[in-house]
């Protein structure tokens, strides 16, 4: 497993370098099989308005699923504590869906995976304006309304954002706090129709209902 740490407004030691691998590594040992690459994000906020300051954040890559949490306390060890509980019970959350699958299905249709493209940028230097302040590459493999609702509760995330299977568009899955549920934005065409002929919002109040935020 490849363990990745890096940090902002704050120095990385050799004692949080460790402590981080002792609470990571123990956070996934029971789900090795499943963990490819295991990021954690430290940072310390300046801004006098955000409170708490100090943030952990772990993102695994896990079979081509991204498991992400994120924390924030007053003490970075503790905010480590606590993101390595909470990411340790999105894993298990994960597997027990992943065997619940396999269990109900006796007929699974074999999808080819799709190779990840490493260098997703080419040559090309990216220009960001200056209020943006990090950048992630994903790749999108196609997938359905049901398997981006799953990958929303697993990212720790208000959104997610994916390429539908049915249209290859991208699309943006979203939690709608104020009336309950989730909401999908798609792009619209020049007559003015979404792409499958509908605007879909709170979509997905069962789905969410079946699957709980932890």
């Amino acid at each position: 497993m490849k363990l990745v740490i890096q940090g902002k407004n704050i120095e990385i030691t050799d004692s949080i370098r460790e402590y981080v691998n002792q609470k990571i590594e123990k956070a996934v040992s029971h789900f090795q099989q499943l963990t490819t690459e295991v990021d954690v994000h430290l940072s310390v906020a300046k801004n006098p308005r955000i409170n708490p300051k100090q943030a952990a954040e772990v993102t695994i890559y896990a079979n081509g699923t991204v498991i992400r949490a994120q924390e924030n306390s007053e003490n970075m060890y503790a905010s480590i504590d606590l993101v390595a509980d909470k990411i340790a019970r999105q894993l298990r959350k994960y597997k027990e869906k992943r065997q619940s699958k396999n269990t109900k299905s006796k007929t699974v249709e074999v999808v080819a995976e799709q190779p990840v493209v490493e260098d997703l940028i080419g040559e090309r230097e990216p220009e960001l304006p200056s209020e943006v302040v990090r950048t992630k590459y994903f790749a999108m493999p196609p997938m359905t309304q049901e398997e981006a609702i799953e990958q929303l509760h697993l990212i720790d995330h208000d959104f997610y954002m994916f390429r539908n299977a049915g249209t290859g568009e991208i699309n943006v899955i979203y939690k709608r706090y104020h009336h309950g549920g989730l909401g999908l934005i798609q792009p619209r065409n020049s007559n003015g129709n979404s792409t499958n002929g509908k605007v879909a919002d709170g979509i997905a109040e069962n789905a969410s209902k079946e699957s709980t935020t932890v």
